[in-house]
């Protein structure tokens, strides 16, 4: 398919919308329904900007706009393309349910901050819209501060000790882990290269012309591989994980918002953007680079998924869960094979959609029965049927069963370990499939078929606000709907793997 590169506003619009509506609801703040207001119609407007550019970018075309020009080859210039689709709809989407059920929780438990809280969710999703139209690796580092920056507010929302150390930490990590490795990076892949932007196809890389005319080192590229993927620490990979369960002290949309929409799904969609777009399959292979990536993050899979099975806590628990699926991603991008591409970036989709459920459902159990520990929760799926029914479903896609969405990504990544020969990525996911069982499957046995916890009656529960239980039934059943129909973004994914 002829590749066709064409001008488009809507690019710079989809930015705008976020940032517009930002202001509005700052300006708003007093009056709650028409703050919230603000917030749902841009979420709207986003998710249709953004639907508005698949008939072109599924044509085969790229849509470009550029903002400005810094130097030859570094500007600020935005990109859409199949991969930036991907992301692009995952974040638009979930922002749009996001809200509904925000508006619900906030309201019901009482929050303080509402303006600030929604002011800066906006912002957030400003950045990561950013992130996935991003033409070049300077324009996406950009967005990619500005999330850590925006998402620092909403992690220490609560405003006492808990919040701002975990927040600290949040900030700390990924502003830290960003100048020591990924600025260096940068500047010096422009400087070997003469440019930043990424190339159309996945093949070739900017280093191809540098590393066959034997102009750049070999070891060179190497440690810029690793700087990129450890400065990107968004992606949660270990070492750098420990920011993604302080975190957890943050409200639960901004739980939801971290792991399912925005933050985590920027460093693995920069991750992998980079590893496809930047060094490209071609040099990933000569320098092999893919296989070794491959079983560093599989020590993260199940390593993260041993942490989730000791957590009581609910939210600490699918925390861990969110380190372990993360790594699929990037696993399955490493093994560089078509299956395994594949089954990385629709992991994108299938992940984001089933672990927002799962943080919904999280929120609704607190909001209802104000229970957070999982121990507190034998027999309460009799109380609240529905979210518990909601988070059964979230978790066969987080454990790959079908017919729900994960199942696309087990199928594919085990099939990609396959087409690669690697024996050893097929134990690892096969293992992690099981711990998934482990951590997940208790938490519905024991709400649906546990006794209660002696001298609990439940007496005046029942499920959450349908503010709140909606969004959840909506998020689930799109899960389910991807796993039954997975062909429409899978589009999106088999137009990058050409």
């Amino acid at each position: 398919m002829e590749i066709q590169t064409i001008s488009s506003v809507k690019l710079l619009l989809a930015l705008l919308v976020p940032l517009i509506g930002t202001v509005g609801v700052m300006l708003m703040g007093k009056n709650e329904n028409i703050r919230e207001g603000i917030s749902s119609v841009s979420s709207v407007v986003l998710l249709l900007l953004v639907a508005s550019m698949i008939p072109a970018v599924l044509d085969g075309k790229i849509l470009v706009y550029n903002i400005f020009t810094i130097l030859p080859g570094l500007t600020v210039t935005l990109r859409a393309d199949a991969m930036s689709m991907i992301f692009a709809l995952v974040a638009s989407s979930l922002w749009t349910i996001a809200v509904f059920y925000s508006l619900g929780y906030m309201r019901a438990h009482k929050e303080h901050a509402q303006t600030r809280f929604n002011a800066c969710f906006a912002l957030a999703i400003f950045g990561a819209i950013g992130v996935a139209f991003s033409d070049n690796l300077f324009t996406m580092y950009l967005f990619y501060e500005i999330v850590s920056v925006c998402t620092y507010p909403l992690v220490a929302h609560a405003q006492d000790k808990a919040g701002y150390e975990g927040a600290r930490k949040y900030i700390i990590y990924l502003t830290t882990t960003a100048k020591l490795f990924l600025l260096p990076a940068l500047i010096l892949i422009y400087v070997l290269t003469g440019t930043l932007d990424f190339p159309t196809n996945i093949s070739e890389g900017l280093f191809t012309d540098g590393l066959s005319s034997g102009n750049i080192q070999n070891w060179v590229v190497i440690m810029l591989y690793i700087f990129c993927i450890f400065g990107f620490a968004k992606n949660g990979i270990m070492p750098f994980h420990h920011w993604l369960p302080g975190a957890m002290v943050a409200p639960t949309p901004v739980s939801a918002l971290l792991h399912a929409v925005a933050v985590v799904k920027v460093g693995v969609f920069c991750t992998t953007r980079t590893m496809l777009y930047v060094f490209g399959t071609d040099t990933m292979q000569a320098l092999n680079l893919g296989i070794p990536t491959a079983y560093f993050v599989g020590f993260t899979i199940l390593a993260a998924s041993i942490l989730a099975l000791c957590k009581n806590n609910l939210k600490e628990r699918l925390a861990y869960s969110t380190i372990s699926q993360l790594s699929y991603i990037i696993l399955g991008v490493a093994l560089l094979t078509p299956s395994g591409i594949e089954g990385g970036l629709i992991h994108i989709v299938n992940h984001a959609f089933a672990k927002i459920t799962l943080f919904f459902c999280a929120g609704a159990i607190m909001i209802a029965a104000h229970k957070k520990d999982i121990s507190e929760m034998g027999g309460l799926g009799k109380t609240m049927p529905i979210t518990f029914a909601c988070f059964f479903i979230a978790s066969l896609s987080m454990i790959g069963a079908p017919p729900v969405a994960g199942f696309v990504t087990k199928w594919n990544l085990l099939v990609g370990s396959m087409e690669a020969h690697q024996m050893g990525i097929l134990l690892i996911l096969i293992a992690s499939t099981m711990l998934n069982v482990g951590y997940f499957a208790p938490v519905t046995y024991k709400a649906f078929f546990g006794k209660r916890p002696t001298g609990e009656t439940y007496q005046g529960i029942k499920e959450a606000p349908l503010t709140m239980l909606i969004p959840i039934m909506i998020a689930c059943l799109i899960s389910v709907l991807l796993g039954i129909f997975p062909n429409f973004m899978m589009q999106f994914v088999r137009t990058v793997t050409g």
